[in-house]
């Protein structure tokens, strides 16, 4: 059903881009593949997904040893510690969740020693809820100024995750609220920063978030179904 649930959200992003004007090709489908398989992964990549998100570093670790693909580009879309960040430095196509000076600069270390300049999105806490990581929206435009001096990391955009409301419109603000966010620092025409992403929607709201200007949706359940009890919701679909 792997195949089937990829052609339906592709289907639905389709049809919501055509809706408000945006091509499909401008957005990131992003499998969320925390606590499944890596053989449920890597059916999903048989049916053309080659962006996949992991919230744990030791998940991650194991899932892309084992299956070894190098059409793969990995995610960490989950809280990032600072002694982890050296597990990922290497290879990583994207970090989703930067909110503090001190995993920003660590990454920009472990990023230089490695040759690499490494793509972050800063996490921003548009739901005000204490539960949640993420920078306050107030403090933002100030954060990514202090990041000026950080060469091996590049800014390429905006995280956040909507709530947990049965109406999908409840994310909106928050939504609207990251795109202003996004076109603020653009304006800031500062080195390090590239607009590019917004990584926002998940199974439940997606179609709210590509009206808003999402660029990356990270979906879980409704690509590989039910995950069953799960430790946190983190920033999976």
């Amino acid at each position: 059903m792997i195949g089937t649930h990829i052609g339906q959200i592709r289907d639905r992003i389709a049809k919501r881009c055509a809706t408000v004007g945006r091509n499909p090709s401008e957005i990131t489908l992003l499998a969320v593949g925390k606590t499944f398989s890596a053989e449920r992964i890597a059916e999903a990549v048989r049916h053309g997904i080659v962006d996949v998100g992991e919230n744990y570093v030791q998940e991650l670790l194991q899932k892309r040893l084992s299956l070894n693909d190098d059409r793969i580009r990995w995610h960490f879309i989950g809280h990032l510690q600072s002694n982890k960040v050296k597990y990922l430095i290497e290879w990583i196509s994207l970090i989703h969740a930067v909110d503090s000076m001190g995993l920003a600069r660590e990454i920009n270390n472990r990023a230089s020693k490695s040759g690499r300049v490494v793509d972050v999105l800063l996490e921003v806490n548009t739901t005000a809820e204490k539960s949640k990581f993420g920078l306050q929206p107030e403090c933002t435009v100030e954060f990514v100024k202090q990041l000026a001096d950080l060469e091996s990391i590049r800014v390429y955009g905006l995280m956040t995750i909507g709530p947990f409301l049965p109406d999908p419109e409840g994310s909106r603000p928050m939504f609207r609220q990251l795109r202003q966010l996004r076109d603020e620092i653009a304006s800031l025409n500062q080195t390090n920063v590239s607009m590019k992403h917004l990584s926002m929607g998940m199974t439940g709201d997606f179609e709210v978030a590509i009206e808003e200007g999402a660029t990356i949706l990270r979906i879980g359940t409704g690509i590989f179904g039910s995950r069953g009890r799960v430790k946190t919701p983190d920033v999976s679909g």
